[in-house]
């Protein structure tokens, strides 16, 4: 056990065991939308759906039903599919959802044991009271989500903007969950930095704005309509994208505009490019901090943030017909990694008034 935070040495280690679940399935979400997987299971079935088709005749009803309720997709991108490769499809969209049973239950569990045996402190009963409310906020609107793009003429695939809450809440979920690890786990004989801790958080607003655009990018194919960078390559500007007119230029219908995608990718851009400023900045004025924590969770986000920039750049030069599977799911890998280290450092920068208020 912790002394100063009062949380036994395995309960610590199950939080990691919960961070690290919820982080693959944030990537795993992003395999799915990125392989267009969403929409080839059409039903929500929380017992039920725990197997997959166990015969060819399932297997055949699931791919009629996919065809019926999605539509749209199948006729737009997939009209020659195969038995085959909507297996393929199937299994992200499967894996996906039995992730998220499987963190269930390795969440519950072990939760109502600690509780039993009285080994949960107080301060983290009320937290995790959060965690799981949170997480089944993740799970229903995840279902909102896919049902967006399900039984309409109009999307090819899930409304972006929906992606964008589900996405938003299992970041939450993954930050929320991380910062309680901290306070069971780290503690910081430094009195911290008010000023600092207060700009901190400033920068992971940011941050959090970014991961939404993203979202955005991802959700609307908004990559496509410019693989380039910087913004002027070879006469194709994506700044002319903005004043291209459709006759549907709405930020609702925005699968046949131009202008919107092209908007979006203008923000997500230019918010990059604030971010990794101020992170620089923040960084550098943290760089003589006496909390050597500090110091290396500074170090670990300035590396991250290169990584996420570079990243950034290789998703979009190859995003041609089609966002590259494997760059797109790193950028969004590392987009939580940049995320955790942030808020390592913002832990160890929060003012305390004594050595035991980490649980505060």
């Amino acid at each position: 056990m912790n002394e100063k935070t009062g949380v036994a040495k395995i309960i610590q280690v199950w939080l990691v065991i919960g961070l690290v679940m919820i982080f693959f399935q944030v990537v795993i979400g992003g395999v799915t939308r990125l392989t267009d997987s969403g929409l080839s299971i059409t039903e929500w079935s929380v017992i039920q759906g725990t197997l997959p088709p166990m015969n060819t005749m399932e297997w055949e009803e699931a791919f009629d039903l996919y065809k019926i309720h999605a539509r749209k997709q199948y006729e737009s991108l997939h009209g020659d599919m195969t038995l085959s490769e909507f297996k393929f499809i199937f299994f992200w969209e499967y894996f996906h959802r039995l992730w998220a049973r499987l963190m269930g239950f390795v969440f519950i569990i072990p939760f109502l044991i600690f509780n039993i045996r009285g080994m949960m402190p107080r301060w983290l009963n009320m937290r995790l009271g959060i965690v799981i409310l949170l997480a089944a906020t993740v799970a229903v609107f995840g279902w909102i989500m896919v049902k967006s793009g399900l039984n309409s003429d109009k999307r090819t695939w899930v409304s972006a903007y929906k992606l964008i809450t589900h996405l938003g809440l299992a970041a939450a979920l993954f930050c929320y969950l991380f910062w309680t690890w901290l306070k069971s786990s780290q503690i910081s004989l430094d009195g911290g930095n008010k000023l600092w801790y207060s700009i901190g958080w400033g920068v992971a607003g940011l941050l959090m704005v970014q991961i939404l655009f993203g979202g955005l990018m991802a959700g609307m194919r908004a990559g496509l309509i410019h693989a380039h960078w910087p913004f002027f390559v070879n006469g194709n500007n994506l700044l002319n994208s903005l004043a291209v007119s459709t006759d549907v230029d709405s930020i609702l219908d925005y699968e046949a505009s131009v202008r919107v995608k092209a908007i979006v990718q203008v923000l997500h851009r230019i918010t990059a490019y604030l971010l990794t400023a101020v992170i620089i900045w923040f960084v550098l004025n943290l760089k003589n901090s006496t909390n050597r924590k500090v110091r290396a969770g500074s170090t670990l986000l300035i590396t991250l943030l290169v990584t996420q920039f570079i990243l950034g750049i290789l998703t979009i030069v190859n995003a041609i017909g089609s966002i590259p599977i494997g760059y797109g799911a790193l950028h969004q890998c590392v987009a939580l990694l940049l995320f955790a280290a942030l808020l390592y450092v913002l832990y160890h920068l929060k003012p305390r008034l004594s050595t035991n208020s980490s649980n505060e």
